[in-house]
């Protein structure tokens, strides 16, 4: 899990299947890697769970390498299929791979004015200038690439940034959106990130003139 955070993605942990269901039903999950072992039954019986879900894409990460576990792991609606062990760079650019593939929910590439962001590759740039940036900044800047003109709520934010694992502070989001607006000011972004007080930030369409 820590190698995927530092490669830019938010992980919630389940260690059942029961854990799973109830993450998926409360969490936007952009992805999930599912271990078929799990101690409360068959992973490939949470597949159709998740599928009801929405469309969340789904990659098996198993021992099982027969070809018919294969089979019926793709069949059942997996996205990908991974057979352990396996290096987490392979995993990681699995992940990302699967992100790519068209009818994903999310924009692979964001833009606001001069401001671009890869949400696969979780890299941004203000202009040809990379933005050297932390996951959770990465996080609150994507949510506010997406309603870019209109207020994104605290909650939204915190729900984009944080996972259930997460202990929280009272201004944890406070102090990420604070290292963010330093980041953008000291790459000369013209877009200032606005405070809407008792509601959350916005991000303009447009510098203003």
């Amino acid at each position: 899990m820590d190698a995927l955070r530092r490669a830019g993605f938010s992980v919630d942990h389940a260690g059942t299947a029961a854990e799973a269901r109830e993450i998926a039903q409360i969490a936007d999950l952009a992805l999930v890697i599912l271990d078929l072992g799990l101690p409360d039954g068959d992973g490939l019986r949470l597949l159709p769970d998740l599928r009801r879900e929405g469309q969340v894409p789904v990659i098996v990460l198993t021992a099982r390498d027969q070809l018919a576990d294969r089979l019926a792991g793709l069949d059942g609606g997996a996205d990908d299929y991974v057979v352990k062990p396996v290096e987490m760079p392979e995993l990681i650019a699995r992940c990302r791979a699967v992100l790519r593939r068209p009818g994903d929910r999310s924009a692979m590439l964001l833009r606001v004015g001069p401001l671009s962001l890869d949400t696969v590759a979780r890299h941004a740039h203000m202009g040809a200038t990379p933005l050297k940036l932390g996951r959770r900044e990465l996080g609150v800047l994507e949510q506010l690439m997406r309603s870019a003109g209109r207020v994104a709520p605290r909650a939204v934010l915190e729900e984009a940034i944080y996972t259930l694992d997460d202990a929280v502070t009272p201004n944890a989001l406070d102090a990420a959106v604070s290292r963010l607006r330093r980041a953008l000011e000291a790459a000369g972004c013209p877009l200032p990130i606005v405070t809407v007080r008792g509601i959350g930030w916005m991000l303009p369409r447009e510098a203003a003139r």
